[in-house]
Formats: C-alpha cells, structure tokens, sequence
C-alpha cells in the first residue's frame, strides 16, 4: 500500500475481533514509530506493549474515552524519557509524529488502532505511572488499542473550507 493510501485509509477504530497481534506485526509498528523525526533527532520515546487482558481492563479505566482498550489485542503506551530530551520543549510533538507513524503503519499491516490522549492531564498521565510503576522522568503520552478491525470504512473528511492561501 501506498503511503497516501494509509493516510486515507486510517480511521479511529474501537471494535477488534477476539485475535492476537502476531509479534513480528508488533515490531513492525514500533520500528514505524521510531522512524519518526524528531527534534535534534533526541528520540525520546519508549514503549510499553500490554497484552495482558487484565491489565488492558485496568487501562480502559484510564479515562472516559479510554474504553476501546478493554476489547483490544494489545495496548501500546508512547511513553517520553526525560533523560533523552535534548529539547525538551518539543517531546510531546515528537511522540505525536511517532503516535501517527504507528498509526499509518497499522493501516498498513491490516490492523485497526485508536489514539486515546494522555498527555498533558495530569490525573491520566498519573494513572498509567502508578498502575505501571513506571520510573521517575518516564512521562505517559498517550495510549492506543490495537487489534484486528471487524470494519473499516472510508469516510472522506476533506473540507476545501479549511483551505488558506497566501492569508486567512
């Protein structure tokens, strides 16, 4: 598939059949994700891939829109790591280019995924660091369910509305 096709195609899906993700599809997704720029190339993400059932029903319980997680194959939380900042001011929009690479990328393998927010609330970013006990300077992005998709229709969202030239 092309990449334009990808982008067309991605929607936020929030239905997955009962069917594992197949490991290599995994690093698939990760490796996408880590291919996205970053500033001063300080990649600093990290990842943290939840397959475990309970745990993923803990994590629908993140926030109000976090519910898909409960049905997913798997979770893939896009954590940021303070100690690779090298711009600290951009970390969030380094791990929102590399949210979307895995997200293009899940299109790709045949794969359905919703990003569900974390960052910057502050009451969601602490429930994943406690129920992970993840380390100081280890900061929660967002989260995303993955799995196979029962449906995946096209909806095209173009608005020439939206559109400025040369002034708004």
């Amino acid at each position: 598939m092309k990449i334009s096709e990808a982008i067309r195609s991605r929607r936020s899906v929030r239905k997955y059949e009962e069917r594992p993700v197949e490991r290599e599809k995994i690093e698939q997704l990760l490796r996408a994700a880590m291919q996205a720029p970053s500033a001063g190339n300080q990649q600093a993400w990290e990842f943290l891939v939840v397959e475990n059932k309970e745990m993923l029903q803990k994590l629908a319980k993140a926030h109000p829109y976090a519910l898909p997680m409960a049905k997913a194959a798997l979770g893939i939380l896009v954590l940021s790591k303070e100690a690779a900042l090298k711009y600290p001011a951009y970390w969030q929009q380094d791990l929102a280019a590399a949210t979307q690479n895995l997200l293009l990328e899940a299109v790709e393998l045949g794969l359905g995924a919703v990003w569900m927010g974390v960052a910057p609330e502050e009451e969601r970013m602490q429930f994943i660091k406690d129920l992970f006990q993840l380390p100081q300077g280890v900061t929660p992005f967002a989260m995303l369910a993955v799995g196979y998709s029962p449906d995946n229709q096209f909806v095209d969202r173009f608005d020439a509305t939206r559109i400025h030239y040369e002034q708004y």
